[in-house]
């Protein structure tokens, strides 16, 4: 029965990747349509030049901030024992649908070269009115690419931010089956009046990483931090967030994450460059890193800025940041980047990788490898076009046991290899 399963199992990845071709193909055709204009536009962004400025460095100074465990306590002996990964995924209660059972609509946000050899897209009813944000995955949680037992992917989506009353929520999918996805959600919130109540993490979700047992995920005012294993469980079906009437409610999800701690700029009225627009794991360095990128936009005046942060090496201090003694964290090195409306980042070795969004309407993005000497993008089409990226991709998560980056643009959750990218490049 194992080697019949394994045979359908193959035979379901050829035609899976097959389709990918077929799509990819498609639209590389319809790159080769783009404009001259458009094809021709790259604007090399060039070498990185390093930032040598000691005020500039000091400008990325974080301060950590940790929850009182006292309050995290008072809120898990009000809303039950907290859970772990697993519990989470043992409740999954939706799907993703394989690529060949996508619209085609869907299917315009893969990239063009390389393209995607993973694929599945989200339900729309499921995510309707909610924005798609960051990646990350047990291949950032530990070295093995598991989280005790479980291959998990981690999604990022937020919703009505800019109101002023948003809502930040991660899908826990189960990866164990990569042919077929399943995952349920957890809203991310802060405790607030000493854990006897708490409030939902009013900000996009633009960069995430799972890094050990710890969450680090974006917000507008700094960088949050929460422990995977202290998921908590809901009681009460509604809208509501927070405590309520008969017990807890988190806007009709089943599990909450409250926040731990924090990291925030030194001088929140000054260092806006501290405030990262996307995130992800380096572990090519050592220690390990967590690698930034500023939010630029494509008429943005001056350079964007890329820049890390050490990981502890202490046990005590398990997925959180290297500090001094009074709680800062300073950026281990800097980099300024040309690169317009940069979104996510990626460093391995001495390569960064960054993502551009497309600048028209349905355009589609490029993808750009820069090091201290040079700059290359992917190409595609008889043109040798550039822009063959997805149009919007705000996270890019490498799985290194696998050499595979994981992203998502639109409906499209996809996977492809690193070295796939590497032969692109023009």
């Amino acid at each position: 029965m194992k080697h019949r399963g394994r045979h359908r199992r193959q035979r379901r990845g050829r035609a899976l990747r097959a389709f990918l071709a077929g799509t990819a193909l498609a639209l590389t055709g319809a790159a080769t349509m783009i404009s001259a204009s458009q094809a021709t536009d790259s604007e090399d962004p060039g070498a990185l030049k390093p930032v040598i400025s000691s005020e500039r460095i000091a400008a990325l100074r974080w301060q950590e901030q940790q929850v009182p465990e006292a309050t995290l306590d008072r809120l898990a002996s009000e809303m039950g024992r907290p859970v772990g990964v697993s519990a989470v995924l043992q409740d999954a209660d939706h799907s993703l649908r394989a690529a060949a059972d996508c619209p085609a609509e869907d299917l315009k946000a893969l990239p063009v070269e390389p393209s995607a050899t993973r694929a599945q897209c989200w339900d729309a009813t499921d995510t309707r009115s909610w924005q798609p944000g960051a990646v990350t995955t047990s291949g950032d949680a530990d070295d093995d690419g598991l989280w005790g037992q479980n291959r998990v992917v981690l999604s990022g989506w937020s919703q009505n931010a800019a109101a002023g009353h948003g809502l930040a929520r991660v899908a826990f999918v189960d990866a164990n089956d990569l042919d077929r996805l399943t995952y349920t959600w957890v809203l991310l919130t802060v405790p607030v009046d000493g854990g006897r109540d708490f409030r939902a993490l009013d900000s996009d979700v633009s960069g995430m990483v799972w890094y050990q047992d710890k969450l680090l995920v974006t917000a507008a005012d700094g960088v949050y931090v929460y422990d995977m294993n202290r998921v908590l469980r809901t009681s009460v079906d509604s809208t509501a967030v927070g405590r309520v009437p008969g017990g807890w409610s988190a806007h009709r999800t089943r599990f909450v994450l409250p926040a731990v701690g924090s990291y925030r700029p030194v001088d929140p009225a000054k260092d806006t460059d501290a405030r990262p627009f996307g995130l992800s794991l380096d572990r090519s360095t050592a220690p390990d890193s967590l690698v930034a990128s500023e939010r630029t936009t494509a008429d943005g005046d001056g350079p964007a800025l890329l820049w890390r942060y050490s990981f502890a090496t202490d046990p005590a201090r398990s997925g959180l940041l290297a500090t001094d003694f009074a709680g800062r964290t300073d950026a281990t090195e800097a980099y300024e980047t040309k690169a317009s409306d940069v979104q996510g980042v990626l460093s391995y070795r001495s390569d960064w990788y960054v993502s551009r969004a497309s600048g028209e309407q349905d355009g589609r993005g490029t993808l750009w490898r820069q090091d201290a000497d040079t700059a290359k993008a992917t190409q595609c089409g008889s043109d040798e076009t550039q822009h063959c990226w997805s149009a919007r991709t705000p996270s890019l998560s490498y799985w290194e046991a696998t050499g595979e980056v994981w992203s998502q643009s639109g409906q499209m959750l996809f996977a492809l290899p690193l070295a796939s990218i590497d032969r692109s490049l023009g």
